[in-house]
C-alpha cells in the first residue's frame, strides 16, 4: 500500500500545475521512455507491422513516435486527475451529442462501449452531465493494492464509483430492483485471459479474441450499447460523439455486438493510430492453438470468413 501514499502526492502536485508545465513534463517523461527505458518498443513496432502492412517502414515509425508522445500525455494526464477541478474536466473532455444518447437511452440503463483510446481516464465522467443517475466504470483490479486503490480515488472522484469485473452482473441486478438508471462504463479492447476466451472477431487483419461479457450482458438486461468516439482536438483536449450500436432490444446473432464492436473501434483507430494502445500485448493468443482445444467452436469459426493474405 506504500505505492499508494508515494503516488497520489505527486499525482495532486502534477494536477495543479499550468498546462505548459505538464506539457513539458509529459515530454520529458515520453524522452525516458521512448530513448532511455524503450519501453515495449518491440510489441509496439510488431502490433504496426502487422496491423498496417501496406504501409511503409517509415510511415509506421512516424506513428509509432507520435503513440509514445500520445502514452506519455496520457500518463500525465491521468496524474493531474488527482486534483483537477470540475471545471477543468468538463473543458477537457466534451461530449457532443448527449441529446442523442438521451433518445437512445430513453431513461434506460446503457453501456458505455469504450477503448484504451485518446485519454481513457477521462471519458468515464458522463456524471458530470447528470444523464442519468449514477456510473459505474467496469475495471479489472490490479495486483498492486496501492496502485489499484490510487486509480479507484481519482475515478471516483466526479461521482463515477469503480466496480471490478466480477461484480458487475450483480450490480446489474442491483441497478434493476432499484430502478436505478445506470450508466455501465466498459473499456472493451483488452485480451481475455486464456481460460476466458469464447470468441474471435476480425480485428484489424487478424482474428482477435475480445470479452464477451459486454454482449452477454447487453442482450440478458435489454441494455442500448453506445460507442464512444473520439477525438484528440489538441493537446490535452478532448472531444466524443456517442454510436448507437445496439438498441437493447434489436434480435441479433451470437457475437454480433461485438463484432459491430471491433469494426467501429477499428474504424477510429485507423483515423488517427497513434491514439491507440499500442504497447499492449493484443495478440499474445494463437486462435488455430485455441480452435484446436475447442472443436466445437471452431466449427462455427470455419463460417466466418478468413482474413485475405494481404492482411494476415
Amino acid at each position: 500500500m506504500w505505492s499508494y501514499y508515494l503516488i497520489y502526492p505527486l499525482a495532486w502536485c502534477v494536477g495543479r500545475l499550468p498546462d505548459r508545465i505538464q506539457f513539458l513534463l509529459s515530454d520529458l517523461v515520453r524522452w525516458v521512455l521512448y530513448r532511455v527505458v524503450r519501453y515495449r518498443r518491440g510489441v509496439v513496432r510488431e502490433n504496426l507491422r502487422a496491423s498496417f502492412p501496406e504501409k511503409s517502414e517509415a510511415e509506421r515509425r512516424e506513428i509509432e513516435q507520435a503513440f509514445y508522445k500520445q502514452l506519455a500525455d496520457v500518463f500525465i494526464e491521468t496524474l493531474s486527475l488527482a486534483s483537477v477541478s470540475e471545471g477543468q474536466v468538463r473543458r477537457r473532455m466534451r461530449y457532443l451529442n448527449l441529446d442523442e444518447l438521451m433518445r437512445w437511452t430513453g431513461g434506460r440503463s446503457w453501456i458505455s462501449a469504450m477503448a484504451h483510446y485518446g485519454s481513457w481516464e477521462y471519458t468515464t465522467n458522463f456524471d458530470l452531465h447528470r444523464t442519468h443517475d449514477e456510473t459505474l466504470a467496469v475495471y479489472r483490479p490490479l495486483s498492486d493494492r496501492g496502485a489499484d486503490r490510487f486509480y479507484r480515488r481519482i475515478r471516483s472522484r466526479f461521482g463515477v464509483r469503480p466496480v471490478p469485473m466480477h461484480d458487475v452482473g450483480r450490480e446489474m441486478v442491483r441497478s434493476f430492483r432499484e430502478g436505478r438508471h445506470t450508466t455501465f462504463a466498459l473499456i472493451a479492447d483488452q485480451t481475455p485471459p486464456w481460460p476466458e476466451i469464447q470468441n474471435w472477431t476480425l480485428f484489424l487483419g487478424r482474428w482477435t479474441p475480445f470479452f464477451t461479457g459486454m454482449e452477454k450482458l447487453a442482450v440478458k438486461f435489454h441494455l442500448p450499447v453506445v460507442f464512444l468516439d473520439v477525438r484528440k482536438v489538441r493537446r490535452g483536449y478532448y472531444e466524443a460523439r456517442f454510436d448507437l450500436l445496439y438498441d437493447g432490444d434489436e434480435a441479433v446473432a451470437e457475437g454480433e455486438i461485438t463484432k459491430r464492436y471491433a469494426e467501429r473501434l477499428e474504424q477510429m483507430i485507423r483515423t488517427r493510430p497513434e491514439l491507440w494502445m499500442w504497447s499492449h500485448r493484443r495478440w499474445k493468443h494463437d486462435r488455430d492453438d485455441w480452435m484446436a482445444r475447442h472443436p466445437l467452436a471452431a466449427a462455427k469459426m470455419e463460417k466466418k470468413k478468413e482474413p485475405n493474405s494481404a492482411t494476415e
